[in-house]
């Protein structure tokens, strides 16, 4: 631990000159005392670090001196300090480790460009979670992070459509998508994917597994998110919907709102569009629909018109003044 403070300290008077010892005992969470037993590890080890005292004063390193402690260029470094993607980092418990490599990678840039992964840290940032979305609780994702990454086997107590179940899987990978993490796991060698959120219970078994050679991550799941949605949007509805209708979908429905506009055709009053789309099964896609108000209409199927006046009728009903 001490070692690798001392190297933080090293960096961060590399990376921000002058440093008080109050200012970076605030810093790594110790005492003023520890930073100059610290500060005195250092200049023993050859380290070029002095003190200057009075109000402006504190620690810093011989001018022209420098770390250099990997051999990433300026443009690797910028895009690397945005791989955290927001919380993700911290969701998988790395966050300590993601932040120690973001110094280490600023002290590798050269001298006159040193403050541009800094600069670029500092004005783009990655937040995953959709609006009016709350992050999933994640109490197990560090743990799966580790057995993903050391191959071990996993049991796990997982809330499923049909209940309960518990499972022995080979942890493949996690995936973010859309602010949601999951688990894609092998099931007797079949990957199948898992929303970690519903994970009630886990415990890392210590046989390791192997793990399939030619197994594409990306590939997987490219494939499977593209087949989950065939199955879920499997029916059809063709529909008219007004310019305010589009506004609204392009918020709550962003995916019906590019299809509308990729297979449009105008339709009166001026500015509506008709189009054909695919929507969930029809009480679900009726509740959507009803989302919109009178900014859209369904001319079929019937069946979906029929659902759409039964949930309307619920609705009215539900409000119907009583006197």
């Amino acid at each position: 631990m001490r070692a690798s403070r001392l190297l933080s300290i090293l960096i961060l008077l590399q990376m921000r000159g002058r440093l008080s010892a109050e200012a970076l005992a605030e810093e790594f969470e110790v005492s003023v005392r520890t930073i100059y037993r610290d500060v005195d590890q250092l200049s023993a080890a050859g380290v070029p670090i002095y003190a200057e005292r009075g109000r402006n004063g504190g620690f810093a390193l011989l001018d022209g001196y420098r770390t250099k402690l990997t051999g990433f260029t300026p443009a690797e470094a910028d895009a690397l300090l945005l791989a955290g993607v927001g919380s993700a980092a911290s969701d998988l418990g790395i966050g300590d480790n993601l932040a120690a490599a973001q110094l280490k990678l600023l002290a590798s840039l050269p001298a006159n460009s040193g403050a541009s992964a800094q600069r670029v840290a500092a004005r783009f940032h990655l937040d995953p979670v959709n609006w009016y979305g709350r992050a999933d609780a994640l109490e197990h994702l560090p743990t799966l992070a580790s057995a993903v990454w050391g191959e071990k086997r996993i049991r796990v107590r997982y809330e499923s459509w049909k209940g309960e179940v518990t499972r022995v899987l080979d942890p493949l990978g996690l995936v973010l998508k859309g602010g949601i993490w999951y688990l894609v796991a092998a099931v007797n060698k079949s990957p199948r994917t898992y929303r970690v959120s519903n994970i009630s219970a886990l415990d890392v078994i210590e046989t390791q597994f192997l793990r399939p050679t030619r197994f594409d991550l990306a590939k997987y799941w490219s494939i499977a998110s593209k087949d989950f949605e065939t199955r879920l949007m499997r029916e059809r509805a063709t529909i008219e919907v007004s310019p305010i209708g589009m506004q609204i979908l392009r918020d709550v429905m962003p995916g019906t709102a590019e299809a509308i506009e990729r297979a449009q055709t105008p339709c009166k009053p001026d500015g509506w569009l008709r189009a054909t789309i695919a929507v969930e099964s029809f009480p679900h896609a009726a509740r959507q629909m009803l989302r919109l108000g009178t900014e859209v209409r369904v001319l079929e199927p019937h069946a979906l018109r029929d659902a759409i006046a039964q949930e309307a009728a619920k609705v009215a009903a539900l409000y119907k003044r009583r006197h």
